[in-house]
């Protein structure tokens, strides 16, 4: 079961990755036929998300750090903690990350770091004094998957692909209306240049939007591929769906966490959202995650 799973989330994800670049070639291609140089619309695609992607590459896991506030933890603070992160690196086949705490009496977690060699697992206070151990070793299991199974990387691509379809519909929607179609679309005119008016401006309208749900739908599964991955380090599920449950309950909010960070932590951290804003959660229900881990 647990393996099907992840093979399942695996497959998915990586399907939701090419429409992501398809779409992303695609504006770039039409950018180009409205400056009526083609391949100058790709290139600039590629050139956007290359640049994009090697500075956040080596950069994401300090500056999300730093937005979140958080500090090295040493050893003597809390050694179970650091027990578990040893412990489950080693089942894990991965290099011990370094950890990092947030000083905040709401529980939560996050993982970054481009690969394992890199990686940081990082709690608030408030995890470590809310949970037993068991329940922040399934935590601690569940982002150390996210670790070895690269999506902390993902996270960077596909934050990326969304800063640069954002873009590139920017520039579409401004060619149009300013009139910067190329000596190529001036040349064609007529119907043809009409219909690629019209398509352009439903891409460049729409892109933004199908952007973020793909983003979604990505940050989803490999949410329910790092429970799996938990369960399968741990050996015990219930560690993990206890952590989960937990957390559902705590309304307490976590300061440090924004729109910008939100979608890393293992829950939601920003309480007290409309029923509308739920539905771009980037996060499955907390009880649909605790019923599949629970049916392992």
């Amino acid at each position: 079961m647990v393996y099907e799973q992840i093979a399942a989330n695996r497959r998915a994800s990586l399907f939701v990755c090419l429409i992501f670049a398809a779409v992303v070639i695609l504006l770039g291609w039409l950018l180009g036929e409205l400056w009526g140089v083609p391949w100058l619309g790709l290139a600039i695609a590629l050139g956007v998300s290359l640049g994009s992607v090697y500075t956040a590459y080596y950069n994401s896991d300090q500056i999300v750090l730093r937005m979140s506030g958080a500090r090295p933890l040493l050893k003597a603070e809390h050694p179970h903690l650091f027990n578990s992160v040893e412990g489950l690196a080693i089942a894990a086949g991965i290099p011990t990350p370094r950890c990092y705490v947030i000083g905040d009496s709401a529980p939560n977690a996050f993982a970054t770091g481009r690969d394992p060699a890199h990686g940081v697992v990082c709690v608030t206070t408030g995890l470590l004094d809310k949970m037993n151990r068991l329940q922040v070793e399934g935590v601690v299991a569940h982002e150390m998957s996210h670790i070895k199974n690269l999506d902390t990387r993902l996270q960077v691509l596909v934050a990326v692909l969304v800063g640069t379809t954002v873009l590139l519909s920017d520039w579409i929607l401004r060619s149009m209306f300013y009139g910067r179609r190329g000596r190529r679309s001036r040349v064609r005119g007529g119907q043809g240049m009409a219909i690629l008016f019209l398509v352009g401006l439903v891409l460049a309208l729409l892109a933004p939007l199908i952007a973020q749900l793909l983003r979604l739908a990505i940050s989803r599964r490999r949410e329910y591929l790092a429970d799996a991955s938990a369960a399968l380090l741990t050996r015990y599920p219930e560690g993990l769906a206890g952590a989960l449950e937990k957390l559902a309950v705590d309304t307490e909010p976590l300061e440090a966490a924004n729109r910008a960070t939100a979608h890393l932590y293992i829950v939601n951290p920003l309480k007290g959202e409309s029923r509308w804003q739920s539905l771009f959660d980037t996060h499955p229900p907390i009880a649909d995650r605790v019923r599949r881990l629970r049916s392992m």
